[in-house]
């Protein structure tokens, strides 16, 4: 999950980027709203973290900003306002300029990083944490696979791929959009990354789980209904 954090403060902006990574989450930090402005405009993000008092562009002109743009440009991605500004007037003005949630700084990483799974998962359309596909079961949370009732052994960037993968079942990604997924800017994936680890994938949960259209992309077919 590839995530746009937009804070101002160094020390704030290096301590969430280094918290989330670590919580699982692929990371790109800007450090005004102008640089923000850019990178929605080039890149495709799962969620924004965004600061409203930035420096170049308000945080407020950001969101409206981006809520104004095509879906397809990024309308529709969530946002989290994470600010120092706790009058319930700013709070109020943030939700209805179109951000999901609001938090007040300082804030605990771990409730940052169960606050963006519940956002994310809300914009799948699920309800439940844990993702399941026939016998397969994935934990978000725990970063844990389960296939069969047993416990399976993956790397984190195959977690992150079958995430994915999952998250957007029936529908078939390229490999530029899973690199997009997996990877943040400072991140260089070897030109063969995404093979690799669908390899890897399918060594562990066969060879039917992802299917590969050849100049395409891959994808994982909807579980049939019972």
């Amino acid at each position: 999950m590839r995530i746009l954090l937009i804070e101002d403060d160094p020390l704030l902006g290096d301590g969430l980027t280094a918290g989330l990574r670590q919580a699982g989450f692929a990371v790109d930090w800007v450090k005004d709203g102008l640089a923000a402005e850019l990178a929605l405009k080039g890149e495709v993000f799962d969620l924004v973290v965004l600061d409203l008092g930035l420096p170049r562009r308000p945080g407020m002109e950001v969101l409206k900003h981006l809520r104004t743009q095509a879906p397809e440009a990024g309308g529709h991605t969530p946002v989290l306002i994470l600010t120092a500004r706790d009058a319930t007037g700013d709070k109020v003005a943030g939700l209805d300029a179109g951000a999901d949630d609001y938090l007040v700084k300082p804030v605990d990483l771990d409730e940052l990083a169960a606050r963006i799974r519940a956002l994310t998962r809300r914009a799948a359309g699920r309800t439940l944490p844990q993702i399941t596909h026939g016998a397969l079961q994935l934990d978000p949370i725990a970063r844990q696979v389960m296939h069969r009732g047993e416990a399976i052994e993956v790397s984190a960037r195959e977690f992150d791929l079958l995430q994915t993968l999952l998250e957007n079942t029936g529908r078939v990604m390229t490999r530029t959009q899973l690199e997009n997924a997996l990877y943040g800017w400072r991140d260089e994936p070897d030109s063969n990354a995404i093979e690799v680890h669908i390899h890897h994938l399918r060594r562990k949960f066969g060879n039917e789980l992802i299917k590969t259209l050849r100049g395409i992309g891959y994808t994982i077919p909807k579980a049939p209904t019972v």
